[in-house]
C-alpha cells in the first residue's frame, strides 16, 4: 500500500516541479503600433536564443495600450495583481504606475529617461531597488536637437517643443531646450501632445507666424499621435526635428536618437539575468553608445531646405 501510495505522489510531484521552471513575464507596451510590434518581436527572439521560449520555459503575458496615460496606469495595475516573476517596462509612462504598484516585482525597463531624476533608481550604476534597465539618451541630447533645427533651417526663431506634461522626461527635456536655446536666438514654447484635437489647435496656432519649427520629445504619445505631427509638420511647412526615425519614414525631416532594437535585445539579456538569479538592484542602468541621424531629403526639398553636406556626410542613413 505504502509503495502504490508513493508511486501516485511521485508523478504529481514531478509534475508540479516541472510546472514550477516555466517563469512567468508580463509586458507593458506604451503603444500598440508596427515599430512596437516590432521591438517586442525582437525581445522575444532574442529571449528564446538565451533559452527560454514562449509557452515552454517562460509565459510571456503583453499588455498593448493606446498611449493614454489612465490606460497605461490600468494594465501596470492588472500587471501586478497577476504577480509575475518578472515585469519588463517601456519609457517612464509605464514605469512611475508600476512602481507605484510594486516595490518587490523585479523590473527591466527600455528607453527610460532620467531614471534617477524620476526616482526610479537610486543611482545609475547601483540602482538599489526593484528596477534597472536601458536609458533612451541623456538629457543633455536635448539641446542637440535644437542645434540641429537651427543648423538645417538658420532663419528659425520660434520653436515648439512638442511633448507629454504628465510625465517627467517631458518636463527636463523642455528645460534643457530652453537652457540652450538664448544662445542660438531663439524662443522656446511648449505644446502639449495629449490627443489629437489638442495638437492641431496648437500646432495651427503656433504656425501663424512666421520662422518657425518643431522639436518632438520622446513620449508615448507622440508615438501613439506620429502622423498627425508629421502631416501638420508638412501642411504648414515648418521644419522639424524627431527623436527617432519612425518619424522620418513617416515623411518627417530629420531624426537624431538611439537605437531602439538595440534596447530591446539589451532588455532580453538582463531578463535573462534576472530569471536566473541576479537582483535588479546590482545590475547598472545602462545608457546608449550610439545615436543614430536619418535625413529625408524628399521632407527637405519639399520644405525648400538645403541640407548642409556636413550633416548628410554624419548622416546614417540618407532617405532620398
Amino acid at each position: 500500500m505504502f509503495v502504490g501510495s508513493a508511486a501516485v505522489v511521485w508523478p504529481l510531484a514531478a509534475r508540479a516541479q516541472q510546472k514550477e521552471q516555466v517563469r512567468r513575464v508580463a509586458v507593458l507596451m506604451n503603444v500598440d503600433s508596427d515599430e512596437q510590434r516590432e521591438h517586442h518581436a525582437v525581445f522575444v527572439r532574442v529571449l528564446q536564443q538565451l533559452g527560454w521560449t514562449d509557452g515552454r520555459t517562460v509565459r510571456i503575458d503583453t499588455r498593448w495600450a493606446s498611449g493614454q496615460a489612465s490606460e497605461i496606469r490600468k494594465h501596470a495595475v492588472e500587471i501586478v495583481a497577476s504577480a509575475p516573476d518578472l515585469i519588463v517596462a517601456t519609457g517612464n509612462a509605464g514605469m512611475v504606475p508600476l512602481l507605484q504598484a510594486t516595490r518587490t516585482i523585479p523590473i527591466v525597463f527600455a528607453n527610460v529617461a532620467d531614471p534617477v531624476g524620476a526616482g526610479i533608481v537610486e543611482t545609475m550604476a547601483r540602482p538599489g531597488g526593484n528596477a534597472t534597465g536601458f536609458v533612451q539618451f541623456e538629457y543633455s541630447l536635448s539641446g542637440k536637437w535644437l542645434e540641429l533645427l537651427k543648423q538645417i533651417a538658420p532663419s528659425v526663431t520660434r520653436v515648439a517643443v512638442l511633448r507629454d506634461p504628465d510625465i517627467p522626461s517631458g518636463i527636463g527635456q523642455f528645460a534643457i531646450i530652453q537652457s540652450v536655446a538664448p544662445p542660438l536666438g531663439v524662443e522656446v514654447s511648449s505644446i502639449n501632445i495629449r490627443d489629437a484635437d489638442e495638437i492641431e489647435r496648437a500646432v495651427t496656432a503656433f504656425a501663424r507666424s512666421p520662422n518657425g519649427g518643431l522639436i518632438i520629445t520622446p513620449s508615448a504619445l507622440a508615438v501613439a499621435h506620429r502622423e498627425i505631427i508629421v502631416s501638420l509638420a508638412a501642411k504648414y511647412r515648418l521644419p522639424a526635428v524627431y527623436y527617432r526615425r519612425w518619424f522620418v519614414d513617416k515623411g518627417g525631416l530629420i531624426s537624431y536618437g538611439y537605437d531602439a532594437l538595440q534596447q530591446y535585445r539589451n532588455v532580453a539579456g538582463y531578463v535573462d539575468r534576472v530569471l536566473k538569479g541576479a537582483k535588479p538592484a546590482d545590475l547598472p542602468v545602462q545608457v546608449p553608445t550610439k545615436y543614430d541621424m536619418v535625413i529625408n531629403l524628399k521632407a527637405a526639398k519639399a520644405l525648400g531646405l538645403t541640407m548642409p553636406p556636413s550633416l548628410l556626410t554624419s548622416a546614417d542613413e540618407v532617405i532620398e
